[in-house]
């Protein structure tokens, strides 16, 4: 299977009941500033180069970024800064994220996100994540990564599940080795709640995003 091939079998998917009915919900749910926009409503497939050294997980679409746009930390302000960072960092051709086709291209890198769907209250079920899991399974199986950069403690566990990599407590910058010498990278998520709060600064995110450069 192709990595083309495999992002058209996530977008079909329909394994989660709840997921489906969600992510279909958000769009009838949107907010004013997005009036008649067509939503996406489908799971998100991965984004980035397919030669890819470095893996950067997430958690799943924002109902209005992502579940909107139909790419990847796209369209909201978790994209905002973390794509922000990934051009400072020299990973992508330019600092904004805003829909599907205003050119970004990133090199080096690729987002995926172990559940692909928008759950209610950014909270998967263990059943929708293990629902959904053979399909980060399958993109890092395509993928020559190998550093992985976890965003956030739902995305370290998934890591660390695939690579079976002894626990190692999840915190800003903090790594670890895979069994085939792989290497993980910790971040805090870049959603709003720690941008805002000041719990993740754009030097932080560009501090582990300097050391992945660096491992390859």
């Amino acid at each position: 299977m192709t990595l083309d091939e495999l992002d058209g079998a996530i977008v079909g998917c329909r394994r989660c009941p709840r997921l489906v009915e969600w992510r279909e919900q958000a769009a009838v749910d949107r907010p004013k500033r997005h009036g008649d926009e067509q939503y996406w409503a489908r799971p998100v497939p991965g984004f980035g180069d397919p030669s890819a050294r470095i893996v950067l997980v997430g958690l799943a679409p924002g109902a209005h970024g992502a579940n909107r746009t139909g790419r990847m930390f796209t369209g909201d302000p978790s994209g905002d800064f973390l794509v922000a960072a990934l051009h400072r960092s020299g990973f992508a051709n330019q600092p904004v994220s805003e829909h599907r086709d205003d050119g970004l291209v990133l090199q080096g890198v690729r987002l995926v996100s172990p559940v692909r769907c928008v759950p209610p209250g950014n909270r998967p079920t263990a059943e929708e994540r293990d629902a959904c899991a053979s399909w980060l399974a399958a993109e890092l199986d395509l993928l020559p990564w190998t550093v992985g950069v976890a965003l956030g403690a739902f995305a370290w566990a998934a890591l660390r599940h695939h690579t079976g990599t002894d626990a190692v407590a999840f915190g800003h910058g903090a790594e670890a080795t895979a069994p085939d010498g792989r290497r993980l990278l910790a971040s805090y998520h870049p959603s709003p709640l720690n941008t805002r709060t000041g719990r993740l600064s754009p030097a932080m995110l560009d501090g582990v995003l300097g050391r992945a450069r660096s491992l390859v």
